[in-house]
């Protein structure tokens, strides 16, 4: 299968197992398959073959990592590999998030507390507007891409369409941006927001892109869009047409707005008299007064912050019904990676159930309505109904997606010839010295280190350690910022930093040549954190040097553990004949360290 629609962009060549596994998963869609596994070892160069079947297929493609710091990774490879098409970034855009709860144990209400962040949201948008626009889109996402954003039909009927020469008036131009959700501000414009200075119209679209119109005699003389905005000199792009679309996702037509709010109202009254009925008074005054004032903004704004409790009446949807997605964005058909399938999926899988008793609850006290449940992630079943042809991509894949896949194509060659790292075992009473001095030698060496702890406490207490101990150490877990870990992650690599230490963000994905030595901590506590798919994501962190080892420090020899050790050996020795038949040399990866737009966003986000 040839398509011009993507053309990758690499001086690599698939070696190895790669040219197999790319033409076998290629096939596979060309014959149907609805569900495929691609199995590759750590440093097998699963991303290329990801990217050389995008090229192949030709399709729109979403890939759904399992978290932002591996969806930020692969958001920046793809940009490399596909420089002429548009590849966007799409994860929750909130930096801190603290969901709206009540606890009736002790009578405590928590109401929703989140700091959005604004550079994400700008990717968000822009992934959005692409897949709208365009066939030769892109889309990373994390698993948040499951949850409700709107209709796209409602988002993309209501953009406004302009085209040099047309009939305009300033009036309904300005009716039509209000209705969009941009606000008029001639004083300093900033995103979201229009000025309008003689007759020129100044739009700063929610993608931080500026389109300045000018209206002369009532049609549209020109149309410019800056794209460097925040450049000292700015050059302006003449067009002919441009679309501009919501500066929300939640848009609904006046006439629909009218309908839904009655709807609304129909709901609180039903319910107010069902809580009173059951002698739940101080519940259905909550729920009264809480709605109507809801009512009342949304009359005169439009939108409310928490508009998406009622998107079940924006969308006009049956009780129950799926949520509209990202997914219901894309065209169809449309290709689908699940991005270390092995914990994606069971994500994908418990989201819904923890979002519904939360809300059951806020519910049955009278803090939101009923229909507020189906503001929700998608169901799994859902989910499966909405996609098409799936490759599930992991070292480790988990058993639902072996079990339900045609077929399977293995790498278990690294292109580089590179083995799977060694793997010893060391005493955990004395892991925390032992490590001190494996460290030091990494680090004459010119090496990486990556330190895996059970706890976030006890990733800091170890930081603080090596810190004292003059070794250049940051931790990296959940509590940091989104748009800094790929900062830390580049400086790591730089030699900014010799030790990395973390407890589950440094498993899966990450792609760091310099990492020579991966050290986990009371290895042999056996659970989810050290399982046997664990540990192998764990030790293949060190699986991109040619020095790459893994030390275990543990006392007792797990079932997991010597599952890991056998799988290894299995693995090395697939290598050690594929090396020699082809008389391949190990070498060394050398893979560029590139500023990437998230670096410079974190950059941004710490100023």
């Amino acid at each position: 299968m040839t398509n011009d629609m993507f053309k990758l962009v690499s001086s690599f060549k698939p070696k190895g197992d790669q040219p197999q596994a790319i033409e076998k998963l290629v096939n596979g869609i060309d014959t149907g398959h609805i569900n495929q596994v691609l199995l590759g070892v750590t440093g097998s160069g699963k991303t290329f073959t990801m990217a050389s079947v995008i090229e192949k297929v030709g399709q729109p493609t979403l890939i759904i990592s399992p978290n932002k710091i591996l969806a930020a990774q692969l958001y920046q490879e793809f940009k490399q590999f596909f420089p002429h098409n548009a590849v966007h970034y799409f994860v929750s855009y909130y930096d801190y998030y603290q969901p709206e709860a009540f606890i009736p144990q002790t009578n405590t209400y928590i109401q929703k507390d989140a700091r959005i962040n604004a550079e994400i949201d700008k990717l968000r948008h822009a992934a959005i507007q692409s897949v709208l626009s365009r066939k030769d889109t892109i889309v990373i996402a994390s698993v948040s891409c499951i949850y409700g954003i709107g209709d796209p039909d409602e988002y993309s009927r209501a953009r406004l369409e302009l085209n040099v020469g047309q009939t305009l008036a300033t009036s309904d131009l300005f009716r039509h941006l209000n209705f969009l959700q941009y606000m008029r501000n001639d004083a300093d414009s900033k995103l979201g927001e229009f000025s309008v200075s003689g007759n020129k119209i100044k739009i700063h679209l929610v993608t931080d892109e500026i389109i300045e119109i000018v209206v002369e005699k009532k049609k549209v003389a020109s149309i410019k869009k800056i794209v460097d905005v925040n450049s000292s000199s700015p050059i302006p792009y003449t067009l002919n047409a441009i679309q501009i679309f919501p500066a929300k996702f939640w848009v609904t037509p006046q006439n629909k707005m009218r309908l839904a709010l009655q709807n609304i109202r129909t709901e609180m009254d039903e319910r107010v008299e069902e809580l009173q009925s059951a002698g739940k008074f101080e519940e259905a005054e909550r729920i009264e007064k809480r709605t109507m004032f809801d009512l009342e903004m949304l009359e005169k704004k439009g939108h409310i912050n928490g508009i998406e409790n009622y998107s079940r009446h924006m969308g006009f949807r049956k009780p129950g019904e799926p949520p509209m997605t990202l997914i219901d964005y894309f065209p169809k058909p449309f290709l689908l990676f699940i991005d270390e399938s092995h914990i994606t999926m069971p994500q994908l899988n418990a989201m819904s159930a923890g979002d519904r008793q939360r809300k059951g609850t806020l519910v049955d006290y009278g803090f939101r309505l009923p229909s507020a449940i189906d503001n929700r992630p998608l169901r799994f079943d859902e989910f499966r109904s909405k996609v098409g042809q799936v490759i599930h991509v992991s070292a480790t894949p988990g058993p639902y997606e072996m079990e339900i896949s045609q077929q399977t194509a293995e790498q278990m060659v690294r292109p580089t010839g590179i083995l799977d790292p060694e793997i010893r075992i060391s005493p955990a009473k004395e892991q925390v010295k032992h490590l001190l001095t494996e460290i030091q030698k990494r680090i004459k060496s010119n090496e990486r280190v990556l330190a895996l702890t059970l706890t976030k406490r006890s990733a800091e207490d170890l930081t603080e350690y090596l810190l004292q101990n003059g070794i250049k150490t940051k931790y990296l877990h959940s509590d940091i910022k989104t748009l800094k870990r790929p900062e830390i992650l580049s400086a790591l690599r730089r030699g900014e930093i010799d030790v990395l230490v973390g407890v589950n963000l440094l498993r899966e994905g990450l792609d760091l040549p310099e990492v020579s030595l991966v050290a986990i901590l009371d290895a042999d506590r056996e659970g989810f954190l050290r399982n046997y798919r664990g540990l192998i994501q764990m030790a293949g962190r060190a699986a991109r040097s040619i020095n790459g080892q893994v030390i275990l420090y543990a006392d007792l020899m797990t079932d997991s553990i010597k599952k890991t050790i056998s799988e290894t050996v299995r693995r090395r020795q697939i290598q050690i004949k594929f090396n020699k038949k082809i008389g391949m040399v190990p070498t060394a990866l050398n893979k560029p360290i590139m500023e990437d737009r998230l670096t410079q966003l974190s950059n941004l986000d710490a100023e």
